[in-house]
């Protein structure tokens, strides 16, 4: 099937925009569910760095607040982020004490039973590393003993030393593959089940970004006690294919109709200059 026809499009985001995500990242969410039963058992989420706020749209789905009003979800990020049915939102820095007070005030003091995070994808490699350790460190303040940990993790050459940082608190660890992200990029996510903290450990949020593994000797990171962790593709792996393209209609039977975006960006970057140029400031100061 051929790329270069004006009428294909990445079909994540098409089937995204025509189910009503915010982003075709909701995919890779709810093909690792698949693959792992995410939330079986599940009550209390956090979703941290949650905008636009398609996992969160996920969450709300899967935990049904409206028939389960017990189930709580509490979504994170410094940006504005447009409501969802259900989920609490709080606009905070998940590297600062108040925001860990702020979510465990909504849970009446209770702690979560899952904590998820995406990141941003114009990330890089390093950036994305720290987010990742800035979320495990607020994970270690909220997260209840044998929770679950899911974040986006970027494969790179380094890649074993977060490995083993997050092994040092889980049990049990996973990279996974959803079949919606690129095979193309570098991008998969670290599954970290049956949180167990070693005894010891006493959250402190002095150290957000654990540079010093949690004061522990630093032997328990290198040689041989790297861990390996197991990989693991997600999602059908006959259906479709986020690196290739197909036709705006998918099936014979049913026509494709054009359908507005899920969510419009609530502050878009180029808002202040479209005011400024129907303000003709532009021509007036020229």
């Amino acid at each position: 099937m051929g790329k270069s026809s004006k009428d294909k499009r990445d079909v994540y985001y098409r089937l995204a925009k025509e189910e009503g995500w915010r982003a075709r990242s909701a995919y890779k969410l709810l093909q690792i569910d698949e693959e792992f039963d995410l939330f079986q058992d599940v009550h209390k989420v956090v979703d941290l760095c949650a905008a636009p706020g398609s996992w969160s749209q996920v969450l709300s789905a899967k935990l049904d607040i409206n028939k389960n009003p017990q189930n709580k979800i509490v979504a994170v990020d410094l940006q504005e982020m447009a409501p969802i049915d259900g989920v609490i939102q709080i606009q905070g820095d998940i590297t600062k004490q108040s925001t860990v007070d702020l979510i465990l005030s909504n849970f009446e003091g209770e702690k979560a039973d899952m904590v998820i995070i995406t990141g941003l994808h114009d990330l890089d490699e390093y950036i994305q590393a720290q987010l990742l350790l800035a979320a495990l460190h607020i994970t270690t303040h909220v997260l209840k003993s044998g929770g679950t940990f899911l974040a986006k993790i970027f494969r790179g050459k380094d890649v074993r030393l977060l490995y083993t940082q997050v092994k040092i608190f889980f049990k049990t660890v996973h990279i996974v593959k959803p079949r919606s992200s690129r095979n193309s990029s570098i991008e998969s996510f670290i599954l970290c089940q049956d949180y167990s903290p070693p005894a010891d450990y006493i959250p402190n949020m002095s150290n957000p970004l654990l540079n010093v593994p949690l004061g522990l000797d630093s032997s328990v990171i290198t040689g041989s006690n790297l861990w390996t962790i197991p990989f693991t593709a997600c999602g059908d792996l006959s259906g479709f294919d986020s690196d290739m393209t197909y036709p705006l209609k998918l099936t014979s039977d049913t026509e494709y109709t054009y359908k507005e975006p899920a969510q419009s960006p609530i502050s878009p970057p180029y808002k202040k200059a479209l005011e400024l140029k129907r303000a003709n400031f532009y021509n007036s100061v020229m």
